[in-house]
């Protein structure tokens, strides 16, 4: 492939290609019904090829609209199951198959950044990556003293590509948020711009990837590679062999998907109190079962740096979630900004719309399941129910935006893997706050 467009014109046309592409199958479709072609033939292939469109742009475009991409992967679990068939696959390829550059692109990356000899950096280096996602792509390598690598390599004009989409994001956020009586948009996409930045840097990326490695060393319970060579546009890290979360969700035994699922959510509410970090980049294609058990984490340019831990609000609001403690848990909302002093809100309503969300909390093991995490998303986001009109008075704090998008995330993830995990026992352990 060619580089990825940079202007921001081109992409927002590639962009707005997706809607027009849908409409014009609909139409295809309908024609096709009126001829006599049965109704579901039409919308399987409908919903089939709007998939293969939807891969094939956002792909091309990597980028910011490529991370939108990952997130609707991880989402499509809470999709109907009728509907979610024909997205499932597509949607779990952008996280680590997307198109990949040009082998002349990649040359051209690694001599302007480790120099015109830099194959002789490596015993043998596999120029067909192994992964290819939003901002870079990975190749397979032996590095010059013998270790296995992997070479992440940065697209040429990523950065660019991601304040475009960025940028386009924030235009559109403003409009359709703007009806949302209890949000206050603009901080929070400033804090998301900070952020979502910073992961183009990758000497940035090996500092945070470092200080998680030093702080999880000797685990028995996880593997993080270390950096062994880091520029601007290339992140060189130890290999890490291990099984793809995405098998493990699409084909793994029981116990896998058990252990899997508690280790995924030990390191990701761990890592804050244990590195002074939180991974917020939850994806399927950024974890992998090592044959020892040991769960393997990768890409850490998604990463909040939280040096005290979790804020101790966030158990103090569940713990009385839990006690439901109505007006408790409406004061404190109120005190940490969740809820703006211009808003009044029903604390009972309050209480009834996390009482949902905090279900896997009230057992000693709970089961994440997709049919559970729709049920959830139906019920706060029906616009005839109570629960609708709650959470349009909820606020995000931008400094929650990064544990909210981590959690928010983690739990569609755990609800792919269908895992059993002591949850409650997960939380107490690891979140600040929490006293139950």
């Amino acid at each position: 492939m060619t580089d990825l467009p940079r202007k921001a014109v081109v992409r927002t046309a590639r962009l707005a290609s997706l809607p027009l592409g849908i409409g014009a199958r609909a139409a295809v479709g309908f024609g096709r019904r009126v001829g006599g072609a049965p109704a579901e033939a039409v919308t399987a292939k409908m919903q089939e090829q709007t998939a293969a469109q939807l891969f094939k742009v956002l792909g091309e475009l990597k980028g910011g609209a490529m991370k939108f991409g990952q997130a609707l992967s991880v989402f499509e679990a809470a999709l109907p199951e009728e509907l979610a068939a024909p997205y499932r696959s597509m949607l779990t390829k952008l996280q680590d198959s997307a198109p990949a550059m040009s082998q002349e692109s990649v040359n051209k990356v690694l001599r302007e950044q480790l120099g015109t000899r830099w194959r002789g950096k490596f015993e043998s280096f596999e120029n067909t990556p192994v992964a290819s996602a939003s901002i870079g792509q990975v190749h397979r390598a032996v590095w010059k003293d013998g270790r296995e690598v992997a070479v992440k390599v940065q697209y040429p004009g990523a950065a660019e590509a991601m304040l475009s989409d960025l940028n386009q994001l924030a235009r559109v956020m403003r409009v359709s948020t703007s009806w949302v009586p209890g949000l206050d948009v603009v901080p929070i996409l400033d804090e998301l711009r900070a952020r979502m930045s910073e992961e183009t840097d990758y000497r940035l990326e090996s500092v945070m990837q470092e200080q998680f490695v030093e702080a999880y060393a000797g685990s028995e319970h996880f593997a993080l590679p270390h950096v062994v060579h880091a520029t601007d546009l290339v992140l060189v890290s130890e290999w890490v062999e291990g099984t793809p979360l995405s098998r493990i969700i699409a084909e793994g035994s029981q116990e896998e998907r058990d252990l899997v699922s508690r280790r995924y959510l030990e390191f990701l509410l761990g890592g804050p109190g244990q590195a002074g970090l939180l991974h917020a980049d939850p994806h399927p294609g950024n974890f992998r079962l090592l044959p020892d058990g040991r769960l393997g984490v990768l890409d850490f340019g998604a990463v909040n740096r939280l040096p005290d831990g979790l804020p101790p609000v966030l158990g103090e609001l569940v713990t009385l979630a839990l006690e439901e403690d109505a007006e408790g848990l409406l004061d404190l909302l109120r005190e940490a900004g969740f809820v703006k002093s211009s808003i009044d809100i029903d604390a009972d309503q309050l209480l009834e719309y996390f009482a949902v969300l905090i279900e896997p909390l009230r057992h000693d093991e709970f089961e994440f399941t997709r049919t559970w995490l729709r049920s959830v998303f139906n019920y706060i986001n029906d616009p005839r129910s109570s629960q609708f009109s709650v959470g349009l008075r909820l606020n995000l704090p931008p400094e929650f935006v990064l544990i909210y998008r981590t959690w928010l995330g983690g739990v569609a993830v755990l609800c792919q893997i269908d895992g059993t995990v002591p949850a409650r026992r997960i939380f107490a352990e690891n979140v600040p706050g929490a006293d139950f």
